[in-house]
Formats: C-alpha cells, sequence, structure tokens
C-alpha cells in the first residue's frame, strides 16, 4: 500500500499546479488592468480563460483516457501547464494572456483524471484519504500563490537592489505568474515514474500487466482478490470498449442515479461561489476597506483556512463519511455566506476633507470635492459617484484606496464569514465531490463519466468567474453573497434527498447498491 500513496502523492503534485495557477491570477488583476487598459468584462475573460479552455478539453479528455490510459493523458496535461505557464509570464499582450490561460485550461483536466486514477489504484478503506490528498495538494497550492502574491507585493516596496536589477516596479505580475513554471516542470518529470492504471489495462484486456501492477500496491491475496472483483465486473472477452459504448451503457437506467448524483454534485460544488473567492480574493478584500496591502495579506489567511479545512476533510473522511460531512458542511457554508452579506448590507460610504489628504499623490483629489460630507447606502452608489467624478479609469485604479478612505462596515464580521465559508467548502463540497465521483461510477463507464460530471463544473465555474466582476460592479457585494447563499442552500436540499454514503466500499460494490436505486 506504500506504492499506492507514492504513485498518488505524484499524481496529486497536478493538484499543487493547479491551485498555483488558479490563485496567481488573484494578485495580478490591479496590474495586467492597468497596463492593458481592461474592462470588467476583459477582467473576468482574463480569469476565466482557463475555465473557458477546459470546456473543450474535457471531452477530447476522455477521449485520450480511454484510448491511451490516465498516466498518458496525465503527461500530456502536464506539459500543457508548462506552456502555459512560460506563456502567460511573457505575455506581450491581453490576447496573448487570454491564449496562454485559456492553453491553461486544456490542462484543468487534471482535477478529473487525478480523481479518476487515484480512484483506481487506491484501496476501498484508504480511497477517501487519497483521493482527498489531490485537494489538499490544490489548497496548498492555492496558499503558496497567495504567499507568493504577497511577498512579491511587500517586496515591491522594500527598494532593494534586485527589485531594480529584475525590473520587478514593471514586471511584478509577470513574476507572480512565472512562478507556477518550475513545480510544472517537476510534476511532468515524475509521471514518468507511476504505472498505468491496473483498471484501465483490465478494460484494454491487458491482464497481466494489470496484475503486475497490484501486486505493486496491495498484498498478493489481495491482489488476486482485487483482480477476479475487476474481471467479474467488466465481464473482460478482450474486446475493447469505445467511449460510445461507455455513453450508451451509462444513459441506461442502471446508472441513471449515478449520474443525477454526480451532475447535481458539480453543479452545487460551484454555485457556492467559491471561485469567485479564490480566484478574486484581493478583490474581494478591497471591498472591507483595508486597502492593497492588507487585501493581499487577507488573501494569505485564505490559503491558510483552506490547508487547516482540507486537512480536516482528509483526517475526517473516512470516519465520518462523505454525507453528513457534505450536508453538514453546505449548511455552514450557507450561514457564512449570510453573514458576508449582512455585513455590507450594514456598511455605508462617505469620503471627508481629512481621508482626502490621506489619498496618494498620484490622484487628483480635487475632483472629489464635492463628494464630501455624501453619505453612500451601497458600494454600487459610491463607485457610480466616484466614476462620474473621476472617470472609469481613476476610479478603477484608485479603488481600494478609495474604499478604504470611506467605508464604515462590520470588516471583522465579513472576514470571519468569508473565511468560515473558505473551511467549510474544503472541509465537505471542495475534496469530497472528486471523492464522490471516483467511486460512484462503475469502471465500464467511468472514463465518459467522470468528464461529463467535470464539464458540467466546468461550465458553472467558468460563468462565476467571468462574471464576478461585472456582478461587483452591477450588484454589489451584499447581493452577490446573498445568490452564492441562496444557490448553496438549493443544492443542499437536492443532495440531502439523493446523496449516498460510500465510506469503505469498493467501487464495485457501490455500483450494485446504487442500481439497486
Amino acid at each position: 500500500m506504500k506504492n499506492a500513496f507514492i504513485y498518488a502523492a505524484i499524481v496529486t503534485i497536478g493538484g499543487f499546479v493547479f491551485g498555483l495557477d488558479a490563485a496567481l491570477i488573484s494578485g495580478t488583476i490591479k496590474f495586467i488592468t492597468a497596463e492593458f487598459g481592461l474592462t470588467d468584462l476583459q477582467v473576468g475573460a482574463v480569469v476565466s480563460a482557463p475555465g473557458f479552455g477546459v470546456l473543450f478539453a474535457l471531452p477530447v479528455a476522455s477521449y485520450l483516457t480511454n484510448r491511451f490510459g490516465r498516466k498518458s493523458t496525465l503527461q500530456l496535461i502536464a506539459g500543457l501547464y508548462v506552456v502555459s505557464a512560460i506563456g502567460s509570464a511573457f505575455a506581450p499582450s491581453f490576447e496573448w494572456l487570454i491564449a496562454s490561460r485559456f492553453l491553461g485550461g486544456l490542462a484543468f483536466t487534471s482535477l478529473t483524471l487525478a480523481a479518476m486514477y487515484i480512484g483506481e489504484i487506491a484501496p476501498a478503506k484508504l480511497r477517501g484519504k487519497m483521493v482527498g490528498m489531490n485537494q489538499i495538494n490544490i489548497v496548498v497550492g492555492l496558499s503558496a500563490a497567495y504567499f507568493i502574491n504577497y511577498f512579491l507585493l511587500q517586496a515591491l516596496s522594500s527598494n532593494a537592489a534586485w527589485i531594480a536589477e529584475y525590473d520587478l516596479n514593471k514586471n511584478i505580475w509577470r513574476w507572480m505568474l512565472g512562478s507556477e513554471i518550475i513545480p510544472a516542470i517537476l510534476w511532468f518529470v515524475l509521471l514518468f515514474f507511476v504505472p498505468r492504471s491496473p483498471r484501465w489495462l483490465m478494460l484494454k484486456g491487458r491482464v497481466e500487466e494489470a496484475k503486475a501492477v497490484l501486486q505493486k500496491i496491495l498484498p498478493a491475496k489481495e491482489a488476486e482478490a482485487e483482480l477476479a472483483l475487476i474481471s467479474n465486473n467488466l465481464n473482460v472477452d478482450g474486446k475493447e470498449s469505445t467511449l460510445g459504448d461507455q455513453l450508451k451503457i451509462l444513459l441506461t437506467p442502471a446508472f441513471r442515479l449515478a449520474l443525477i448524483i454526480g451532475l447535481t454534485f458539480a453543479v452545487v460544488q460551484q454555485v457556492t461561489g467559491i471561485n469567485a473567492i479564490l480566484f478574486y480574493a484581493p478583490t474581494v478584500f478591497e471591498q472591507l476597506g483595508g486597502g492593497t496591502d492588507t487585501a493581499f495579506l487577507q488573501s494569505v489567511y485564505v490559503g491558510l483556512i483552506s490547508v487547516v479545512g482540507a486537512g480536516a476533510a482528509l483526517f475526517f473522511i473516512d470516519r465520518i463519511g462523505r454525507r453528513p460531512m457534505t450536508i453538514g458542511g453546505l449548511l455552514w457554508a450557507v450561514v457564512s455566506l449570510l453573514l458576508c452579506a449582512y455585513g455590507f448590507h450594514s456598511a455605508t460610504y462617505s469620503l471627508t476633507a481629512d481621508a482626502l489628504i490621506a489619498l496618494p499623490e498620484a490622484l487628483d483629489v480635487n475632483k472629489l470635492q464635492a463628494l464630501i460630507g455624501q453619505e453612500f447606502g451601497s458600494d454600487i452608489a459610491f463607485k457610480d459617484a466616484l466614476q462620474q467624478a473621476l472617470g472609469a479609469v481613476d476610479a478603477k485604479a484608485f479603488e481600494g484606496d478609495l474604499v478604504k478612505a470611506a467605508v464604515n462596515l462590520p470588516s471583522t464580521l465579513i472576514l470571519f464569514g468569508v473565511l468560515s465559508f473558505i473551511a467549510a467548502f474544503q472541509f465537505s463540497v471542495g475534496p469530497i465531490m472528486w471523492i464522490v465521483l471516483s467511486e460512484i461510477f462503475s469502471t465500464k463507464v467511468r472514463a465518459i463519466a467522470i468528464p461529463v460530471c467535470a464539464f458540467l463544473n466546468s461550465i458553472v465555474s467558468w460563468a462565476i468567474q467571468q462574471f464576478f466582476p461585472w456582478q461587483l460592479a452591477n450588484m454589489g457585494a451584499r447581493d452577490i453573497f446573498i445568490f452564492y447563499a441562496v444557490s448553496t442552500f438549493i443544492g443542499l436540499l437536492i443532495l440531502s434527498k439523493i446523496l449516498p454514503e460510500t465510506k469503505n466500499k469498493t467501487i464495485e460494490e457501490i455500483e450494485m447498491e446504487l442500481q439497486k436505486g
């Protein structure tokens, strides 16, 4: 079983790279907006480009994993991460940056394939922990990204000699995005040392190779028993199963319940709004009025809480079970989101003469004199007034400083709500969705079923990322959090009706139970 953990650990390095890719962009938004003169929708396009790319990759990934195997497809994905990271860091234009990040989105299928691969090599009693390792690495990658962004931002104001030497003041966002290159290369190399999935080998009729892999990860008697169980389940006859065959099987009544559970989980995980916070963390925290430096520091808190929450999930997943952790976590998330909404509902915005003095010298405060003493009851009204006074470009460029100067709200309550929501997500639906997907689908259909669920998950994720800047500008923070809370609560009600418990059961045992209804 030691080898199974080693192989799983290597595969989940892709989760770390994904976490870096997802969170590094959050620190670059202000800088790329200024450099390329981006609108809210263009900012959304940059951030969501990987989420758009994965929509094209998932159908192809299904074919590749079925035709060439999980391992070979993971190696291709690692290579795409390397090329994307290099292209993003050296992007000469907005269009180039979009294209590079889109290419990285093709690699986002690593989450799907990691869950698929690990689910196929993990012993039943350890599957929850081993698939959950990927979520741990994702949040470690997120945390590392927030630390890197914060470190670079602090270095920028230190006036150290190396800042000028490496032109950090002009290219800080390039350094942020470029920090992904080395981990991506490392993952690509290490993937050469993992074996092929034994279930995929059996699917291809390569019984002896499958047996050899199973003997590496299980004691001899357990390996023989597992081989027999897989063989009986697949009814191996030497004929390869095509994706078309798998799709036909997936749509039969026998797999209907499993498919409904998978698709529902795919939507619910994303309508919590998690990627709005993870991908735009400094932007979200700037709304609390702490300024840019504080917002980057608070983003580090998101990374740390994510690690703690995912670590707790990994510890408890095979003790408490998938169902109670999912239902409890979603209820926890709803309460946390409503706390944030209440905090922003209490906010008021008012500029004073003293506050104007403390604003950056680059901002023409004379244009703001007419706003002194006016009180605004929402962030939308205040930002509209700023745009009318300063113009869209300056209002956006100095938004963090202006909100800091004017806002009066329960920032501690909102910060607690955001971090509580992060903990709830990482303890429940974050890792558990991938664990459940790796368990509820038979080997006969998993090469098509898991990517189908991931495809729907990616569509919702892309929409959340793409439209968050527009939502923030047009709906305001309060209504955004209410929207996420209501969506999460609806998902909670549905999953409480249909989600089964799957802990300590083999993939084949779960399949038989779901087919019974």
